[in-house]
């Protein structure tokens, strides 16, 4: 059964955010990609900026300035972009579109000695422009490179009049996390920087707020009376794809769940905000972080898929997980009680990012039922485009009361006109040109989250094997039970 928008089943949808109507920022600007050679700004960043200038989406007047340790001249760094919107991008390279955005290109060299190739690319940029442009700097860079390219752009008074956008991971446990926020706010104030989380900034995540404070007939029930516990789960088919010295010093709790899984969890569990200002939003997930208690190591799985300690790079002895399964508490009035399971790993058996809301049982069953039925769910895929179904029960046709599994869905992809949909990654670069940090992580809340966090980096279970395909190792149904793990089909 398919739930559709409207009388005809679909409607034209101009990017409209519940907070404001999408439009291009104002101020002129001069964009500066930090890490501009590597994949990050290969993969997203370039073509998600050809896709917003396409979509008019960019200011009237911008220049985007790509910079990188390495020596390139414009045009190697525009046929850089070019070669990158070619392969990842929505749109091919061409035309007057392509032209007038290859124009805004140039390139400046950075190193921790000399800038200077830099400066001259930001000061030919806003000459160009004329007058006094807004600067946006993209820290699409390694960690141990933020301290410095922070201190380079105080240095050199390139954070005047700037924003800044910080890549994760935000610190590796409570102490770095201060430490990096110390360094940011030594030269910018919080309401300049943007801590980046692509997660954050999908359709079908921000799609939880109109679910909830949209719809009488769910924030009713989004409660402890009602939902029995919440699954977040984001499993991921490949391995770790040559990333060892990456993930060898991360691992996939402090990869997956501090920076993404947690954010989500803030958007589930919140309270209604007083506003979709981004004050307020930001308030009430923080509150969601300040009531969640430290995390129990007995209550954590940690796994490690069979092959990890061969791929190149990796620690014949190593102890990293690549798998986590989590519970976690939300200790305020609304979520006493319900655990929330989070679950992420690699080489697992299916691709997907969803949320499942199990149901309480009605007090009185008076059906005979297969356990394996999914009932009394409200599942939300935000995997883009994203859907949203609830799974119950009905009767089957025939003579006796038989009961079989029935879905109601809601898919983006058929309800709306997603033609003009933005990419997370597009969505959060325009709103940080527009200055609306709604989506964006506070300095509290990650300080908050690994403080959380502490109890498992200090005292980690040991790590678990598993085979790729699988989901995971076999104690991660027992940490779950009395429940049990639901990951949907497409619908």
């Amino acid at each position: 059964m398919s739930v559709r928008h409207g009388a005809s089943g679909s409607r034209t949808s101009e990017l409209v955010t519940p907070r404001r109507e999408n439009s291009a920022p104002g101020d002129d600007h001069v964009i500066v990609l930090f890490g501009a050679t590597g994949d990050l700004a290969r993969r997203e960043l370039i073509p998600g900026l050809f896709h917003l200038a396409k979509a008019g989406l960019l200011p009237p007047r911008y220049r985007i300035i790509g910079s990188a340790r390495s020596t390139r001249t414009d045009d190697e760094f525009r046929q850089l972009a070019k070669d990158a919107v070619a392969e990842f991008g929505l749109a091919e390279p061409t035309g007057e579109a392509w032209d007038e955005f290859a124009s805004s290109l140039s390139y400046g060299a950075a190193t921790p000695t000399d800038s200077q190739p830099l400066l001259d690319a930001v000061a030919a940029a806003e000459k160009a422009l004329g007058g006094h442009p807004r600067r946006l700097f993209h820290l699409a860079v390694p960690p141990a490179a933020f301290t410095p390219t922070i201190g380079m752009l105080a240095d050199t008074g390139l954070a005047r009049n700037a924003r800044i956008i910080v890549e994760k991971p935000f610190g590796t446990d409570l102490a770095s996390a201060r430490a990096l926020n110390d360094t940011i706010h030594a030269t910018f104030d919080e309401s300049q920087v943007f801590r980046i989380d692509h997660f954050l900034g999908k359709e079908s995540v921000d799609n939880i707020l109109a679910l909830r404070f949209a719809n009488g007939l769910f924030e009713p029930i989004w409660n402890r009376d009602h939902i029995s516990h919440v699954q977040i789960d984001v499993p991921e088919t490949i391995g770790i794809e040559g990333r060892a010295a990456f993930f060898e010093q991360t691992g996939a709790f402090r990869d997956m769940i501090v920076t993404h899984l947690f954010q989500v969890l803030g958007f589930v569990a919140m309270e209604p905000p007083t506003s979709l200002a981004a004050n307020q939003l930001r308030d009430e997930t923080t509150k969601v972080f300040e009531a969640m208690p430290p995390l129990d190591p007995t209550r954590v799985v940690r796994g490690q898929y069979r092959g990890y300690r061969d791929e190149p790079g990796v620690d014949a002895g190593s102890q990293t997980e690549t798998f986590i399964a989590a519970r976690v508490e939300v200790d305020n009035w609304r979520w006493s009680g319900v655990p929330f399971y989070l679950r992420t790993g690699k080489s697992l058996g299916q691709k997907r990012q969803a949320i499942t809301l199990g149901f309480t049982e009605p007090p009185l069953r008076m059906f005979a039922l297969d356990a394996a039925t999914p009932n009394n769910q409200l599942v939300i895929d935000f995997d883009d485009p994203g859907w949203i179904a609830a799974h119950f029960l009905a009767k089957e046709p025939g003579a006796t009361m038989r009961l079989g599994g029935a879905t109601m869905t809601f898919r983006y992809a058929d309800s709306f006109c997603t033609r003009h949909a933005l990419a997370g990654y597009e969505r959060l670069i325009l709103d940080a040109m527009l200055g609306d940090q709604s989506l964006f992580t506070r300095a509290d809340g990650i300080e908050r989250l690994w403080e959380v966090s502490a109890p498992l980096l200090d005292d980690p279970p040991p790590v678990e094997p598993y085979s790729p395909g699988s989901w995971g190792p076999d104690s991660t149904d027992r940490l779950i039970s009395p429940h049990h793990w639901y990951l949907p089909d497409n619908p």
